[in-house]
């Protein structure tokens, strides 16, 4: 199967590590995957095409919003690709009723808001992927879309160690679970620790526009915290580099936005961790974990009293490299990049 993805590309945020790896795999599997737009330098090992006409199916991968996809493309797009073969992927969970976590985090501020992404998605196409294995509306196809790439894996001493602890990941919605769980883990701990470092935008400051928008609080921070701790905040880095980010620490921790743990959606980042030479440890609850990682994915998740663990896994790395290995063993076998590719093409085909 030919299948062409149309995406907001950008180089340090998104999906457009997972599109490399599927152009990856559907090369070993026989299928011809590519990405919609012209070749581009920043994009290393991503197939171009705009000829619609050699694919047999389109996938539009929805996150970052819909302002990307202008008029003129868009009907250029629908009068030469016909409605069977488009897809939506929605990254993000919009394609569902308000969902609110705890009046902090939600996909719609508003009802006109889900009305425009549900009509929107509708006019393109009668399939909705979303990267969940359980989606909370019945018309919505589970595809989990993300996977593990054992091509990126980084082996052990490859990278020099910077810090202690590193946090690979953007500051948008992490603010009340990294103030309320993270920093008070690690300052409770901190004279044990060598340095940390918190990897990717808007961690010292928040973006123009945010405050027109009404979006200041999915930025927040605390400068002074940071300070305190000694935290090194450094910018975000392309996706051909995030492994290696996460490789400079002995610990590598993971937070996700608390809409899409609610949603169970799955990232890039659940899998890119596994990649880097680094101890993974996951704000995860633990069966959710367990159930994407399995059994062994228990002991990876930070919840509750998280201080404990986090320097137990900095004082015993043999205990935990050990653990480690299983869930890379359980993600090759379950999630690799292979599997993903014949998730979606048998999608495609229903």
């Amino acid at each position: 199967m030919n299948i062409l993805f149309i995406m907001d590309r950008r180089a340090n945020a998104g999906s457009i590590q997972a599109i490399a790896s599927y152009v990856r795999a559907g090369d070993d599997l026989g299928h011809t995957i590519a990405l919609y737009g012209h070749p581009d330098a920043k994009y290393a090992g991503i197939r171009w095409s705009t000829d619609f006409g050699m694919f047999d199916h389109v996938v539009f991968v929805c996150e970052f919003g819909l302002g990307w996809m202008s008029g003129l493309r868009m009907s250029r797009i629908l009068s030469q690709v016909p409605r069977g073969k488009r897809a939506v992927l929605d990254a993000d969970g919009m394609y569902n009723p308000i969902v609110s976590v705890d009046g902090y985090d939600r996909n719609h501020h508003n009802d006109g808001s889900r009305v425009f992404w549900g009509a929107h998605c509708d006019a393109l196409t009668d399939k909705i992927f979303q990267p969940t294995r359980e989606p909370i509306q019945a018309s919505v196809i589970p595809v989990p879309f993300y996977g593990y790439d054992s091509a990126l894996r980084l082996e052990p001493g490859s990278r020099p160690k910077r810090f202690d602890i590193v946090h690979v990941g953007h500051n948008w919605w992490r603010w009340r679970e990294v103030s309320t769980s993270l920093l008070p883990a690690i300052e409770r701990i901190r004279r044990h620790l060598d340095g940390i470092g918190f990897v990717g935008l808007w961690w010292d400051m928040i973006p123009a526009g945010a405050r027109e928008q009404n979006l200041e609080i999915a930025f927040g921070f605390d400068t002074e915290w940071f300070r305190r701790l000694s935290i090194e905040v450094k910018p975000a880095v392309p996706f051909t580099d995030v492994v290696s980010a996460m490789s400079e620490g002995r610990v590598n921790i993971m937070t996700q936005r608390p809409l899409f743990r609610r949603l169970k959606l799955l990232t890039a980042k659940y899998f890119e961790i596994f990649c880097a030479d680094t101890i993974p440890l996951v704000m995860l609850d633990p069966d959710h974990a367990e159930s994407v990682y399995g059994p062994c994915g228990r002991e990876l998740a930070l919840h509750g009293d998280i201080s404990d663990k986090l320097l137990d896994a900095i004082q015993k790395p043999d205990k935990y490299q050990q653990i480690v290995e299983e869930v890379r063993r359980h993600l090759g076998a379950h999630h690799s990049y292979h599997n993903r590719t014949h998730d979606l093409v048998e999608a495609l085909r229903a």
